[in-house]
């Protein structure tokens, strides 16, 4: 008889990257806070910018390295995203820290908002809270976006605000995924579908079809 095709897959567990992910989003948010509400001087955001850029950016970047090794997409999208805009941002601190507005930064900052809008709806059917924290995020970034383009000074004070409640939610995000890996299930209602299953079901229901999931199949 001749051997059947088979398709082995190799298990390695990771560590969660998400809370690592979401406690050093929740630091460079209150970097952007202090600034955008006016806690930090002119002359401080040189420190803020190398702060983001050799403490938030490895630490996200890592994230994302291990989330995409853990075949988590939405969350290894979202990290990646945000893990080279701290490196980006913090550069612009340190070398520009008196430039007050940049209709350059203001485009990538209106870009950044597009593509975090569909990255969002996407996670609401898998990951609500990281939907949310996606959402608040886009809203962060429209404001600042609309007041380095040229819209009106009060609106870069509405940027700040939304950048504390950004880390009262990175905070509460790192928490909720902390405990769910002590738990070893989801007790909080914030996954749905196929993220619910990835904690409630046997490996059996969820390796079913491993030859059609990214990296097993011969095209992504």
């Amino acid at each position: 008889m001749a051997d059947e095709p088979r398709t082995q897959v190799t298990l390695r567990p990771y560590a969660s990257p998400l809370p690592l992910g979401f406690f050093s989003f929740a630091v460079g948010m209150a970097l952007i806070a202090g600034a955008g509400i006016g806690w930090l001087r002119q002359g401080d955001l040189t420190t803020v910018g190398v702060m983001m850029a050799l403490f938030v950016f490895p630490l996200q970047l890592t994230s994302t390295i291990f989330a995409m090794l853990a075949r988590d997409t939405a969350a290894a999208t979202a990290l990646g995203l945000y893990s080279t805009s701290w490196l980006a941002t913090g550069a612009l601190y340190t070398l520009e820290p008196s430039q007050q507005t940049s209709r350059a930064l203001g485009l990538y900052l209106a870009a950044f908002t597009v593509v975090l809008i569909p990255l969002a709806v996407g996670a609401l059917f898998g990951k609500a809270l990281l939907a949310v924290v996606l959402t608040v995020s886009a809203l962060r970034a429209g404001f600042q976006a609309a007041y380095q383009l040229g819209a009106a000074h009060w609106t870069d004070a509405p940027s700040g605000v939304v950048a504390g409640l950004l880390v009262m939610l990175g905070c509460y995000a790192g928490i909720v995924f902390m405990v769910e890996d002590f738990r070893g299930g989801s007790g909080l209602m914030l996954r749905r579908g196929p993220a619910r299953q990835a904690l409630t079901d046997g490996p059996h229901d969820q390796f079913t079809e491993p030859p059609h999931e990214p990296g097993v199949r011969p095209q992504l």
